[in-house]
């Protein structure tokens, strides 16, 4: 099957023309100062990063920063903005922003009047943000319900943006034997089962990206999820390689059988991107590929593994409910970020998108229960 024949594969040449568009970043930062803060930060993420910036070049780009009295800066916001069809006003998305002391009041105070200035700018009918606040840090949603956002938790899936349940693995002062040690028993099976049927983990290069591409069609075809065009992910290699990301490929009998991307940035590493052919699943070469991931967040002296996306629904009858069980037995956290925080420049324009946002997915969803 080609590329354009299969419809969970997106378009190539719309992809490429959005790609294509030429990407305004202007911002009130020094890149490389900038990089350190975001790096060295607690609450430092891939997504505010200029790379990310860079993999996401059909939307534009700017960074608002505020600094102390010394010139360090304390809080950081990259934002993405695009036009919102068929309207004269653009959305402002800062994916896991802000980047600061989530209750220090009078940073994120000057970063949202940096926004509205950006906002005005662009004719942004709303800043989105989803930050990464756990839901149980009340002090933080109580500062920016007082600022004027408005707080929504009504999502228990992958409607969001970005994930709003994940999995995360605390790494700190622990060893890889101690880690193992914490495994569900039938984890460490999987994981010593994979190794004795003779399948190898490699950490690949770029060429090895198709072949990743090659399994995660196969995998958008059998688990019926949207998969972006084989440039996306030699466009995340390219912006986040060699320092950032990895790819790993599992083979057997020199064959590759599964795949996963993994970026590491700052304090984090993060299970991005999975694909398995659907031969030698039995081979468990998927748990495999995440122990030689966590091995090299805890090599990097990343703090936390994070497993990514799980469903907030924990029904068995949830057809995301294998993606849970699979990830749980790794016995990282459940957690549960605060959710998606609107700041609403415009009331009419606003209700206006976010109508047509949620007719979108409600027809998409009608679209993938028929497939």
């Amino acid at each position: 099957m080609k590329d354009n024949e299969n419809p969970l594969v997106l378009n190539k040449e719309t992809q490429l023309a959005k790609e294509s568009i030429k990407t305004e970043q202007k911002s009130d930062r020094n890149v490389p100062k900038y990089e350190m803060f975001l790096q060295s930060h607690p609450k430092g993420h891939f997504m505010q990063s200029p790379q990310w910036a860079e993999v996401k070049s059909f939307w534009k780009n700017e960074v608002v920063t505020v600094e102390d009295e010394n010139g360090n800066i304390k809080g950081s916001m990259s934002l993405l903005i695009r036009k919102v069809p068929l309207l004269p006003y653009t959305m402002m998305y800062s994916p896991r922003g802000p980047v600061c002391d989530p209750h220090d009041e009078k940073t994120l105070e000057a970063l949202l009047e940096k926004c509205k200035v950006i906002a005005k700018k662009h004719r942004s009918y709303v800043l989105k943000m989803d930050p990464d606040i756990e839901v149980e840090d009340t002090q933080f949603e109580e500062i920016v319900r007082k600022l004027g956002f408005k707080v929504s938790r009504g999502l228990k899936n992958y409607e969001g943006i970005q994930p709003r349940f994940v999995f995360r693995l605390d790494l700190r002062g622990k060893t890889e034997e101690q880690i193992m040690a914490d495994f569900h028993p039938k984890v460490r099976y999987n994981i010593r089962l994979a190794e004795r049927k003779g399948v190898k983990i490699k950490v690949g290069t770029r060429e090895d990206v198709a072949d990743f591409y090659k399994m995660i069609v196969e995998t958008g075809i059998r688990d019926h999820f949207v998969v972006r065009s084989k440039e996306y992910y030699e466009k995340v290699y390219d912006c986040f390689a060699p320092d950032h990301v990895r790819v790993f490929i599992a083979q057997y009998e020199g064959k590759p059988i599964a795949g996963t991307i993994a970026i590491l940035y700052g304090n984090k590493c993060w299970y991005l991107y999975g694909a398995s052919i659907n031969e030698h699943r039995n081979l468990m070469p998927n748990y495999l590929l995440q122990w030689n991931m966590i091995k090299w967040a805890l090599e990097s002296g990343c703090d936390i593994y994070d497993f990514r996306g799980v469903p907030g629904d924990l029904d068995e009858k949830n057809p995301m409910y294998g993606l849970y069980r699979f990830k749980v037995g790794f016995k990282g956290k459940f957690t549960e970020f605060v959710g998606m925080l609107d700041y609403i420049f415009n009331p009419v324009a606003y209700f206006i998108a976010e109508k047509g946002i949620t007719a979108f997915r409600d027809i998409r969803r009608k679209i993938y229960k028929r497939k």
